[in-house]
């Protein structure tokens, strides 16, 4: 038996900082690490993805060379091996760093191995038995497979077994039109794949507003990328070396068939094989643990952080985990879950940058609100580089003139919105951003001008 102060199951994003602020305030602490370090964001997630996204950028701007006065003898190839390659070192670096970073602090000892717990304070790894008064979850989450009639018969890719896919297929069907599935439905119709996106909800990626599913299924249909909304009854089939997908649209039946399946429809905790029960440790119905404002669960001693918890599904939110334990338990400074401000981005090409409220939340909350709202056509950075696809909307609550939300679908819009968010976290008014001069020619510039333009946002 090893005892520590502290026990840290996962190395996502969370984990290895947790790890090493702890040691840092003389702990001894124990990470434990069952495949590769870094966890999701690293290995499977947001920088393997991103490689590519960056990867099929470049192909679309080779495609698009005499837009901009370029010639091109012998048209493009994409080497699926290569680009694969590229991804591989960007992620193996990035894993290696994570690794070495906790190897090399000496009151830090790395486990390896799948952990299970075996008590409120022991956890098992490979038979060796760790104890620690402290326990600290952060054992991410994986793609989640439906029950479609035929699945067990055909071959099909997740999320992760869609990185170690080293051809362009034929014709890959995207089931899920969400985040993660409309990612890789771009990347691929750029590498030069026919897509087929298919989506049980009435339009893509339904948690945003209707303009904004709009405008991106506008875009991915600019493409090429065909796309059904509102399926239902789905089933798969083999058939002539290809996966059948069966389905129903307002009653008529239709069938696809693709070189390649991939299933994008959410994901699921990592939690069903941790023993959670020997700890008691309590979970929700999806098998997320349940925590609270602090993160910690049902068992005093133990927290959860990171996609396990099901407080947040970003690495942001995992890292930002981390940051409110820590603070909590190390800095004497009181930090919650419900102080933070949702945001994230789709990172579609261009991608969608989102913070706060959304204007059908806004509408729903009852209160007097004003809204702005700018095509990107009449952003001068954006029609430099012929990209003018996408729009800014801006919501803002009349009476505290706080930015209540934004939608940035464009040029930039991921990093741009953070510019509204930092003035949401100082509880600041819109004003201070109004009177602000910016940099021109930019995205940001245009964002002094559009809150100088508000309007009521009316009802209906």
């Amino acid at each position: 038996m090893s005892n520590f102060d502290a026990i840290v199951i996962g190395s996502g994003q969370a984990g290895p900082s947790l790890a090493q602020r702890l040691a840092g305030a003389g702990r001894r602490v124990a990470i434990i690490e069952r495949h590769r370090f870094g966890g999701t964001c690293v290995n499977t997630g947001c920088t393997p993805t991103k490689a590519l996204v960056a990867s099929a950028a470049a192909a679309r701007t080779i495609g698009r060379a005499s837009e901009f006065g370029m010639r091109l003898e012998g048209g493009m190839t994409v080497d699926m091996k290569a680009v694969q390659a590229r991804k591989d070192r960007i992620r193996a670096r990035s894993s290696a760093g994570v690794e070495s970073w906790l190897r090399g602090n000496a009151m830090i000892t790395v486990c390896t191995g799948h952990a299970r717990f075996a008590g409120r304070d022991v956890v098992i790894v490979d038979g060796n038995r760790l104890t620690a008064p402290r326990i600290f979850i952060n054992v991410g989450g994986r793609a989640l497979i439906p029950d479609i009639p035929g699945l067990e018969q055909v071959p099909f890719l997740t999320n992760s077994s869609m990185l170690e896919l080293d051809v362009v297929p034929r014709h890959l069907i995207v089931v899920g039109g969400s985040y993660i599935g409309l990612e890789f439905a771009q990347i691929y119709r750029r590498f030069g794949s026919e897509v087929t996106v298919l989506e049980a909800a009435p339009r893509l990626i339904a948690r945003e507003d209707q303009d904004v599913s709009d405008a991106v299924a506008a875009i991915l249909r600019a493409e090429g990328i065909d796309i059904h909304v509102g399926i239902s009854g789905p089933a798969v089939a083999g058939g002539g070396g290809d996966t059948v997908v069966s389905f129903d649209v307002r009653g008529q039946p239709h069938e696809i068939a693709g070189s390649h399946l991939l299933f994008a429809v959410g994901r699921r905790p990592n939690t069903d094989d941790l023993g959670l029960d020997a700890a008691g440790i309590a979970t929700d119905a999806r098998g997320y643990i349940v925590v609270d404002d602090e993160l910690r669960t049902s068992v005093p001693g133990i927290w959860a952080l990171g996609d396990c918890n099901g407080r947040g599904a970003f690495t942001h939110t995992s890292y930002n985990d981390y940051e409110i334990v820590a603070a909590n338990l190390i800095d004497n400074d009181r930090r919650r879950v419900g102080d933070r401000i949702p945001t994230y981005a789709l990172f579609t090409d261009p991608p969608l940058g989102r913070v706060g409220m959304t204007e059908a939340e806004v509408r729903n909350m009852g209160r007097p609100a004003l809204i702005a709202k700018l095509a990107m056509e009449r952003v001068g950075r954006a029609a430099e580089r012929s990209e003018t696809q996408g729009f800014i909307k801006i919501l803002v609550d009349a009476e505290t003139k706080q930015i209540l939300g934004a939608s940035m679908l464009g040029i930039g819009g991921d990093e741009v919105v953070q510019n509204l968010l930092t003035l949401m976290y100082a509880r600041a008014p819109y004003t201070l951003l109004q009177r602000a001069m910016l940099i021109h020619p930019t995205v940001s510039e245009y964002l002094p001008t559009m809150l100088g333009n508000l309007q009521p946002l009316l009802s209906g």
